[in-house]
């Protein structure tokens, strides 16, 4: 097994964390940005796109604040997907802060998925 490196991205979103908090923790709003189809068995999260399929647990969460699921495949082992909304206290302005695992050869093209898939995410609320 290689060893993954951690990295963060930050996105800025014309919404409420209530709003936020919905899309990134509930399988109706992840569906609609992060993966063709979410399900919930038990307390599992089922993410799949085009033929592919990844499981993880949602192990910790604050509601409008965020969420963090650990990823239950071998390529992700022990490592967790963080999701956290920041609220700059002066201006109001939201972010979304991820913080996610990858290879360091594959950084820079996860970064780019990610980077794709939150502007889905931020065409819902900025259309």
């Amino acid at each position: 097994m290689s060893v993954l490196e951690k990295f963060s991205l930050e996105y800025d979103f014309r919404t409420s964390p209530r709003l936020l908090y919905t899309a990134i923790s509930t399988p109706e709003g992840l569906s609609r940005w992060f993966a063709d189809v979410v399900i919930v068995e038990d307390d599992v999260f089922v993410f799949r796109w085009e033929g592919s399929e990844q499981r993880a647990r949602l192990v910790e969460c604050k509601e409008n604040e965020y969420v963090k699921f650990l990823w239950l495949d071998d390529f992700h082992h022990d490592h967790c997907l963080e999701m956290k909304i920041d609220v700059e206290p002066v201006s109001s302005l939201v972010a979304l802060i991820i913080t996610d695992f990858a290879e360091p050869v594959d950084i820079d093209f996860s970064q780019r998925i990610w980077e794709s898939q939150v502007r889905k995410l931020q065409r819902l609320f900025n259309p």
